[in-house]
């Protein structure tokens, strides 16, 4: 066999074979494309040829909405899982997890599964935005569940804005960009100082920062309420505002620009957005009696049905029907102030006398009980128990 000559260039350093070398260099080429080929083909007949070991398909999930009429074993026992699943896994919710139920509207369940025709092997439910609970089944076909934590992101917003002709706060804050949700708490922030049916005029400014809470770039709801200022325009009050200070316990307040605290102990208007029918007056002629006799409180008319909350927190020292005042509720505040609640259609659940309650804990609800022209409120403040005109301690 001939010699394979090698010549060597030395300017740029290449290999020139002779014609005998490219025969076999051709050939180890050609030989380097079969096998790739063959390789190629004999990857997809090792992968997906029947008899073979297929690629495992992607897990498979399926997502359920929460509707009325659904309950958590009728959702479970829809994706296949077994009567007895469905009851140790709801025993194991309430048990470990406090979810006794689930929420239309509110809830989502996801099931997972090591494909489409897996039985399930995973379960998450989302309870809101931030809660998530992860449920498992073992090796040994037994169910353990945990909740587990949603990564969030939260920014400070800034919002601003002007009350024009004709409107209302709350109208302008959502038309400003601010979530609702923050509007009703900044109302209730002020309803220490500003009655928010009467006090609004034109040209009020306002400036509120709150956090805003996202996740995966997505904004999900209104956090807390850091600051907020609003120009009343009233003499009285002029510029409100309140800082949000948090100490190292974890308790809060709001504060205003000296540090004093900014919330007083009572709201001036129990019931939000309520309209005054009658103030206090102590020669007004009784509507129903028909002759003059002390109103000794305020009345704010509403539809029957509404909530009423607690003026300030404090001690239920009555809760009972009376002839005049129909059902009311009288609660003990601190330095001698109490305040008084008529004319409830109804108790809430769990107000009782010795009941210690919450400023804004709703203890009843508006109703036309007792000797009442039509459904409101009558509201009273006692100090020392002494009826006083409710304007020079809660300016209506």
């Amino acid at each position: 066999m001939e010699k394979a000559k090698t010549n060597i260039d030395k300017n740029n350093c290449d290999v020139v074979c002779a014609p005998a070398n490219r025969t076999a260099i051709i050939a180890v080429v050609v030989a380097s494309i079969l096998l790739s080929v063959l390789l190629i083909a004999g990857g997809v007949i090792f992968f997906g040829g029947r008899g073979m070991v297929a690629a495992a398909p992607p897990p498979h999930e399926t997502v359920v909405a929460v509707q009325s009429g659904d309950t958590l074993s009728k959702l479970l026992t829809e994706q296949n899982l077994t009567k007895g699943d469905a009851n140790a896994i709801a025993a194991m919710l309430k048990s470990d997890c406090g979810v006794s139920g689930i929420r239309a509207g509110a809830d989502r369940l996801t099931f997972k599964r090591a494909n489409e025709e897996a039985p399930v092997d995973k379960i998450v439910l989302a309870s809101g935005p931030w809660k998530r609970i992860e449920m498992t089944c073992g090796a040994d076909g037994k169910w353990s569940a945990a909740e587990v934590s949603v990564e969030k992101s939260t920014y400070l917003v800034r919002k601003s804005g002007k009350i024009p002709a004709g409107g209302v706060f709350s109208q302008t804050g959502i038309d400003a960009g601010i979530p609702i949700g923050v509007v009703y708490e900044i109302i209730n922030l002020l309803a220490f100082e500003i009655d928010f049916e009467r006090d609004i005029q034109p040209g009020q400014e306002f400036v509120v920062l709150y956090e805003e809470n996202m996740i995966d770039g997505r904004t999900i709801d209104g956090g807390r309420v850091i600051f907020v200022s609003f120009d009343t325009h009233l003499d009285r009050r002029g510029k409100l505002e309140m800082y949000r200070f948090e100490k190292p316990d974890g308790k809060f307040g709001f504060y205003d620009f000296e540090g004093k605290g900014a919330i007083k102990s009572l709201k001036r208007t129990p019931i939000d957005g309520a309209s005054v029918s009658s103030k206090f007056n102590p020669n007004r002629k009784h509507p129903v009696l028909g002759f003059t006799r002390a109103h000794k409180g305020v009345d704010f008319r509403a539809a029957t049905g509404t909530p009423i909350p607690s003026a300030g927190a404090g001690r239920v020292v009555k809760r009972e029907f009376n002839s005049g005042y129909g059902n009311f509720v009288r609660i003990r505040h601190a330095n001698g102030f109490e305040t008084v609640y008529a004319h409830m259609s109804r108790f809430q659940k769990g107000i009782n006398v010795g009941t210690t309650v919450a400023q804004g804990q709703i203890i009843g609800f508006v109703g036309s009980t007792g000797l009442s022209t039509g459904p409101h409120l009558h509201f009273e403040i006692r100090i020392n128990n002494v009826a006083v005109n409710p304007a020079n301690y809660l300016p209506i």
